[in-house]
């Protein structure tokens, strides 16, 4: 009898060619859109024209002396004192809220949680646009102006959940038995919050700083509706720059605070990093 030869079945590599084309190349193309506008503005901050323009007309330092010149740039000086005070305050006030209502909603049931969530997460559904002109016109009903303190509101409840949910994401991975041991040995309950509970829930908490943070910070809509005149934040002083004069001190702005995420990402990311064991 003659052994029947098995033909090998050949995969067809067109499926794993096209996915890899869509994947690396839809993946490269979204990579580009993002990182080209922030290396186009940062290279637009080094120009020694006198506008902004790209590609820029010569290489110089010059809008970042003129930015650090407390007599030039006194005003965005000011600007940017105001929208850090904001953004701490509003980290402040996230904490507050955010910290207790992810302790609390960790221990109700998952229905409860999947009734009351949607509620605490709703301001990050809501465009902060209309929520800014809402805010305004309750405040005004009931007799309040626009100020600092009404901005520091209105972004702690627009971005405090952001807080709330990088902290609930934590305290998903706590086990509950740490607590309970806590309390079985004689531990007080606010000695098994401050030895226990909080610095499981550390990374989460420092995580949602950052991100609050840095909305706040570069927030416009908030700030346009609930701010008064005195209360000049950088985001809109930015703006009020380029329609005035296309002046470059606002790419070296730009410069800036890029620099700066960048620093504060690269340091979380160091603090937060988990341990490595041999």
């Amino acid at each position: 009898m003659h052994e029947s030869s098995a033909k090998p079945i050949r995969e067809n590599p067109a499926p794993a060619v096209l996915y890899k084309a869509f994947v690396f190349g839809f993946g490269g193309f979204s990579l580009l859109y993002l990182v080209a506008p922030i290396v186009i503005a940062i290279t637009m901050s080094f120009t020694s024209g006198q506008t902004l323009k790209y590609p820029p007309e010569g290489f110089s330092l010059r809008w970042y002396e003129a930015l650090l010149d407390p007599l030039r740039s006194g005003t965005e000086h000011i600007a940017a004192f105001n929208s850090l005070k904001i953004a701490g305050l509003a980290v402040l006030g996230s904490l507050l809220f955010a910290v207790p209502a992810t302790i609390g909603m960790a221990r109700m049931k998952k229905g409860a949680v999947s009734s009351i969530e949607p509620l605490l997460l709703a301001p990050l559904v809501l465009p902060s646009l209309v929520y800014g002109l809402a805010a305004l016109i309750v405040a005004n009903f009931v007799g309040f102006q626009p100020s600092l303190w009404l901005t520091v509101t209105g972004h702690v409840v627009v971005f405090g959940p952001l807080m709330y949910r990088a902290a609930s994401v934590v305290a998903q991975g706590i086990n509950p038995s740490l607590a309970e041991a806590s309390t079985v040995m004689g531990a007080h309950w606010f000695t098994t919050l401050r030895r226990v509970t909080l610095p499981l829930l550390v990374p989460g908490i420092l995580a949602g700083a950052f991100l609050v943070f840095i909305q706040s910070l570069d927030n416009v809509s908030v700030s346009l509706f609930l701010a008064d005149a005195q209360t000049t934040v950088l985001p809109l002083r930015m703006f009020a720059l380029i329609e005035e004069s296309l002046d470059v001190r606002v790419a070296s702005m730009s410069g800036v605070l890029i620099g700066l995420t960048l620093v504060v990402m690269l340091v979380a990311r160091r603090v937060l990093a988990p341990s490595k064991q041999a």
